[in-house]
Formats: C-alpha cells, structure tokens, sequence
C-alpha cells in the first residue's frame, strides 16, 4: 500500500504535471511520465483503485478476459489467462503495480478545486495546494451515477439503490425489485437477485447484445483481432452518440454463452420497456421495447458478420447465430407497484464524472469537458480514462496504454516547448492535426457491428 510515498514535501512548490486519481489510467500514466523522467505527483481521494475497492458490488468480475488485463511496463501473469478476475483480485493488480513503478502517490487527498494562474495551475486539495506546469484528469466516468428525475416520482416506502449502493443481494430486502437499465450492469443484478430468490422486472431501454463467446474465442478476442477495438474516435460518424454507448450485455464469467434478455426471462424475469414515469404509485413503460431489441439484435448480427470474415480466413469453426430477443405479445405498459411487490428500485442507468472542482472555462453547454481525443481546450490540460476517449477501447483497463501513450507524448511536447504555447491546443490547428496524425492507428471504416 502507497500512502504519502515521498509526497509530503511536494505540498510547498511547484511542479512539472499533477494526475489526480490512483486508478488504472492515472497510475499508466504515472509510469509513463516517470519512465521519461517528468516530475510529477498523483493525487488520490482515498485508497490505491478506490473506486474499485469501495463503489463496485461485491460479486463484479471484469468484463474482460484475464489476458487481456495489461498496463503500461506490466500484464497479468498468472494461471487462469481465460478467466476473469474478481474486484479484489484487480485491487491488488494496482496496488502492486503502483508499488513495482514507485508511482508518487499522495493518498487520501482530496482535490477541491483546479484553476487557471497564468501560464500554470493552482491545484488546491484538503492537505495544501500545488502549482503544476500541466495537469491530467484520470478520475474516470463512473463517479456519479446517473439517476433521472422520475426518482422522486416513487412511493416514499420503496428503496432506492444505485450500483454505488448495491453491493450483494443479502441487503435488498424481500419482495421485488424493479431494475431500471438492461445493460451489463442491470442485466448482473437482475441475474443476481433472481439467483437469491428475488422477483424481479428489467426495464431495459437502449442496450448492446453480444455473446461471451463466438466460434470458439472469447469476443474480445474478436473484437481486437477485427480491429474493432482500435477504431479512433476521429473515424466515429457520431462520436457524442458513441460516448454514449451503454457497455455490452456481457458477464465476467464462462459459465454461461449468453446473458442477455432472454436468458433472463427464461430464469423468470419480467421485461419491459424502458421506464417513463410512476403516478401513484403505477410505473409507466414505453411501448418501444420491441424496436429497441429488434435494433439491438440487428447490431449484434451485423458484428458476427463482421467477424466472421477474419474468422472465416482464421479457420475458425463454424459460424453460430443466435435467437432475436423474445418479446410478449402483449408487452409490460403499466405496473402497479405495491400490487406487484415491488420493494426494491435499482437504478443502473449509467454514470457520469465529476468535474465540480474544476474551476477552468472547458465546459460545454451539456456540462461536458471540451476535448479534442483527450486533449483539453486549454493548455497543459488533459483528460484520461473516458470512453471513446481516442479509441473503441478507451474505457477498458487493457485499452488506456495507447491512450496514456499519445497524451503522455503530447503532454511532454508541450512542457518542452514552455508549457505555456496555448497555440499547441488552440492556434495552431494545423500542428495539431498533423499530431493526431501521427497517433493514426488504421481500423475499419465505420464502427462495424458497434456502429453509434
């Protein structure tokens, strides 16, 4: 465990580049800057890999396959590469590296506030301030889940959780539960709780389908041997949409092929469409569930396609087709709460970062940080971690090593160019797309099966 290592004395002068968060893209970073011998301190809120080790359920496995768990200088190494590591297992991934790396971590620090001084910035945080040349945001997506308003419409006796809160079945009460998201995360609890002895009903809206497995391979593999995974966020028809993009129907496990909405049904779940309100008491579905899965099972179609091409010339088995999402003739419009059970309202409808101490002109009228793959619009600020960030693959932990790359490159261009050139961000866009240039990785045209 890294606590204040060599980080005392580094609350009293300034500094070449801060990175707050101890997180999987915050420590790539780290190692990074430290390999190139760049000055620089990471500031975490609590532990080493806090948001894993306190704001993920207990039973969480990655989505991905253990061989794919790598970072910058370190992959795993262990017995099991085709199983899929456990929360737990993943903290101790990050710790160690954290330590084999000497990373500068400032623990349980707090950053209350960054802003603009000059050509520099003021870094202020529950223990001291700092003055840093450039700063990277690595504190990820998932800070703040998502809830939408209708919340406040529920009955005042049904509980409210979000993933944040939901850590195993034993602590939902009996009775029901309404999950309200049909992606990894809602379809994991829905499995979960139905296992427990739960009734349970899947309010899905949008969502991605594919299977675990496919032709004899995990999909990641496909997905990398494709290129998929490198497509570029410049190559993205709609890239906001894309952000948007709700994680695949997948679980960390290869117990089962498939979790998707029709395994889920045949374990007992009721499925509707995506929730619109509740009036006293009565939660109203859209009539749209049909569509969206008919979309969702068109999208994973067009991706087996897609890979069957390489799989084809790979030798690999045969293809596999799978079975469109069964819908009712009669889907779920209304619900009676209290008539149906319902004790328990899980909300795993997304997330979204927390930027509320960053005191810099970035945001956008959405209240989004304003990027161009990372790099921030203002100078010596960056971005780390987020999905679609610079490539398909931005958002996984296997996926920050070429992003953590091209910003640490772009990042130390400026601080030797002054660190305080706004022309490399602002000016000059001919520099920088001659930049981005150089970061080109050829992928498919389009987003494939995954396009936004």
């Amino acid at each position: 465990m890294i606590r204040d290592r060599h980080t005392n004395d580094r609350f009293a002068g300034a500094i070449d580049v801060i990175v707050i968060g101890a997180g999987h893209a915050g420590l790539s970073m780290s190692y990074l800057l430290g390999m190139e011998g760049v000055d620089h301190i990471v500031l975490e809120r609590g532990e080493i890999a806090n948001s894993w080790r306190n704001e993920r359920w207990d039973s969480l496995k990655l989505l991905t396959p253990n061989w794919q768990t790598q970072l910058p200088g370190r992959r795993y190494d262990g017995d099991d590469p085709d199983g899929f590591m456990p929360v737990s297992e993943l903290v101790g991934f990050l710790e160690n590296y954290a330590v084999s790396s000497g990373a500068p971590v400032a623990t349980n620090t707090t950053v209350t506030s960054v802003r603009r001084e000059g050509c520099r910035y003021r870094v202020t945080t529950d223990r001291g301030s700092l003055v840093a040349r450039a700063v990277v945001l690595a504190t990820g997506a998932c800070n703040i889940p998502s809830v939408p308003k209708l919340a406040a419409e529920l009955p005042d006796h049904i509980t409210q959780l979000t993933p944040h809160d939901y850590h195993s079945a034993d602590q939902v009460e009996d009775g029901g539960v309404l999950i309200v998201g049909a992606s990894a995360t809602g379809l994991q609890f829905a499995a979960e709780l139905l296992h427990a002895g739960h009734d349970v009903t899947v309010a899905a809206g949008e969502h991605v389908r594919m299977p675990r497995c496919y032709r004899g391979r995990d999909i990641f593999y496909w997905l990398d041997r494709c290129g998929i995974h490198d497509e570029r966020y410049d190559e993205v028809e709609d890239i906001n949409r894309g952000r948007r993009l709700p994680s695949p129907q997948l679980v960390g496990s290869n117990d089962s092929n498939v979790l998707d909405l029709n395994s889920l049904a045949e374990q007992g779940a009721r499925v509707s469409g995506r929730l619109m309100g509740v009036r006293d008491g009565i939660a109203q579905f859209s009539g749209s569930l049909r569509n969206v899965c008919a979309l969702a099972d068109l999208k994973m179609q067009r991706l087996l396609r897609t890979i069957d091409e390489t799989a084809d010339a790979d030798g690999a088995p045969a293809p596999e087709r799978f079975e469109g999402t069964r819908i009712d003739n009669e889907p779920l419009l209304t619900l009676d709460l209290d008539k149906a059970g319902i004790r328990t309202v899980i909300w795993a409808t997304g997330f979204r970062p927390d930027y509320s101490w960053l005191d810099v002109p970035v945001f956008d009228r959405k209240g989004h940080v304003r990027h161009d793959g990372g790099i921030v619009d203002a100078p010596g600020l960056y971005l780390l971690g987020l999905p679609l960030m610079r490539r398909r693959k931005s958002s996984f932990i296997f996926g920050i090593e070429d992003d953590a790359r091209d910003i640490s490159e772009h990042l130390i261009d400026y601080l030797n160019k002054g660190g305080q050139n706004d022309g490399i961000h602002q000016d000059d866009t001919r520099a920088r797309s001659d930049w981005r240039r150089t970061r080109h990785v050829p992928a498919p045209a389009g987003a494939l099966g995954l396009r936004a």
